[in-house]
């Protein structure tokens, strides 16, 4: 079992570049602010995300589009929501991403072409910078490839499909990392994990995981409250859903995340 770290979570999974997945060489130069991440990806970083089961034999394979940019604030990353009425996490903020198909010929490709399809992101735009080893979602058995990408010549994106996406948000990194913006969410089988407050959402499960990994390896975090739990009744109902878990009040535990299931989110 794995010991807590500093913040009082327990590590998960390990996000890990694969191998022969660097890109970027030779390529449109990297801003300074993103090498450490890029580096710290390559040395793998602690993800706060349960796995049960992670080396699962089958289950669907997809991809996400961790897209860093610059904006008028700053660093930013790309997010989407949910359209509220869907069948499966409805509402849930996720990065752009989804399930592959037997036309694409790599991970990057599938997050790419999902980003296209969702946000009608300009793919010339982006560098892939590394394909992360697969993390696997035992909810949804979905075997998830993180896709790292610099967004060097942004493009417009828009929530193509309404009745699939309700919104898009060009995130500041410094508004994820503000203190004020961050909680510990109580999930309802009792532990806590990461989830932010911004631009109207509450981004959790899969995707704040990997949020909360981000901002520690590229060196952007700042402290905040890990030790008290926080009850968000719409997530709490969302989880409870899809776990099939009695919605009973349990006494809190910190233990990494399993809240999500979505592919991103």
């Amino acid at each position: 079992m794995n010991a807590p770290d500093q913040t009082g979570l327990t590590p998960g999974p390990t996000l890990r570049r694969a191998p022969a997945t660097v890109s970027a060489a030779g390529g449109t130069p990297v801003p300074g602010w993103l090498e450490g991440l890029v580096g710290a990806v390559g040395e793998g970083i602690p993800v706060q995300v349960r796995q049960p089961g992670q080396n699962r034999p089958g289950g669907r394979q997809a991809a996400v589009l961790i897209l860093f940019g610059e904006g008028p604030a700053g660093p930013d990353v790309l997010l989407l929501q949910r359209a509220a009425d869907l069948r499966n996490h409805a509402g849930q903020p996720a990065f752009p991403g989804g399930s592959a198909d037997e036309t694409d010929v790599s991970r990057a490709a599938t997050a790419l072409r999902e980003a296209e399809e969702e946000v009608g992101l300009d793919p010339s735009g982006v560098e892939i910078l590394a394909t992360v080893s697969p993390l696997y979602l035992a909810a949804s058995h979905f075997h998830v490839t993180p896709v790292l990408a610099w967004w060097h010549t942004p493009s417009a994106v828009v929530a193509v499909d309404p009745a699939e996406t309700s919104s898009v948000a060009r995130v500041p990194v410094a508004e994820l990392a503000d203190p004020g913006n961050r909680i510990l969410l109580r999930h309802p089988a009792g532990f806590g994990s990461p989830a932010f407050r911004v631009r109207g959402m509450t981004v959790w499960g899969f995707t704040a995981g990997i949020l909360d990994a981000l901002l520690r390896a590229g060196g952007w975090e700042r402290p905040w409250d890990t030790a008290t739990p926080v009850d968000v009744p719409e997530i709490t109902a969302a989880i409870s859903k899809a776990m099939a878990l009695p919605r009973a009040v349990v006494e809190p535990r910190i233990s990494p995340d399993e809240a999500g299931g979505t592919v991103g989110g």
